[in-house]
């Protein structure tokens, strides 16, 4: 490993392959470097802590996750980076997703909100194998605002030629606070806005005096891009839509 001091790894399409699984070859590689060579291994996701808490433990490491793409940290049930979107930002986005008759999920810590079962929540349910809480929105929204937080994520689901024009739509949105993508042709993912992976890196970069260039980082995804490039070592996968 070299003078490395963390290894930094995105989950789908990078731990997981193809039939979300980690190899019996990832997992002794990550053992490894985890438990015989002591470098921590941090899982860095747009997942809630509940799709990455089970995979940590059967990796068999303990360190803080990095979720929502680099809103939260969480360790061992702390939220040492807590980053929430605005809900008044929640609402306009709200309005236009419904409007255009596409899902919408709310993430907040470690919970998933729905309005209905639908089928694009029944997919994710089978993907993450999560449960997600069936609520009324309006009720979410005037707690969040008395209680001055919000969601950190908002996950849109829809089939492609719609996730596009989502996409077209929210890029002429005027707001300081989003940070819009697309995850895959059929998911439009919304965080706040100066939230990416790497600000979240630099966060535990501190809180283990660890330097940039002591870093590995390895991914596969748009969002994993600043990620990759701000490492001392990033490395994109074969399967990487950044290459």
């Amino acid at each position: 490993m070299g003078n490395f001091k963390m290894v930094c790894l995105d989950i789908d399409g990078t731990l997981l392959n193809s039939r979300h699984e980690i190899t019996e070859k990832t997992k002794q590689v990550i053992q490894n470097v985890a438990n015989e060579k002591h470098i921590p291994v941090i899982l860095v996701s747009a997942r809630m802590p509940k799709g990455m808490l089970f995979l940590q433990k059967e990796l068999n490491i303990v360190q803080p996750i990095i979720c929502y793409s680099g809103a939260l940290i969480w360790n061992h049930g702390d939220l040492q980076l807590n980053i929430t979107i605005p809900v008044s930002d929640v609402k306009k986005v709200y309005t236009i997703v419904k409007n255009l008759g596409i899902h919408i999920s709310l993430y907040k810590d470690d919970e998933w909100y729905i309005e209905e079962m639908d089928e694009w929540a029944k997919q994710e349910r089978e993907i993450t194998s999560i449960t997600p809480a069936i609520s009324d929105f309006s009720n979410l929204f005037t707690f969040w605002e008395q209680e001055s937080t919000g969601p950190n994520k908002i996950l849109c689901m829809a089939e492609s030629p719609d996730i596009q024009q989502l996409d077209t739509t929210m890029k002429e949105y005027p707001s300081d606070h989003l940070n819009i993508y697309p995850s895959k042709p059929t998911y439009l993912e919304i965080m706040p806005k100066h939230t990416t992976k790497t600000s979240a890196i630099e966060f535990l970069c501190e809180e283990f005096d660890i330097l940039k260039n002591e870093i590995i980082a390895i991914g596969d995804n748009y969002n994993d891009m600043n990620m990759i490039e701000f490492a001392g070592l990033g490395i994109a996968m074969g399967n990487s839509r950044n290459k």
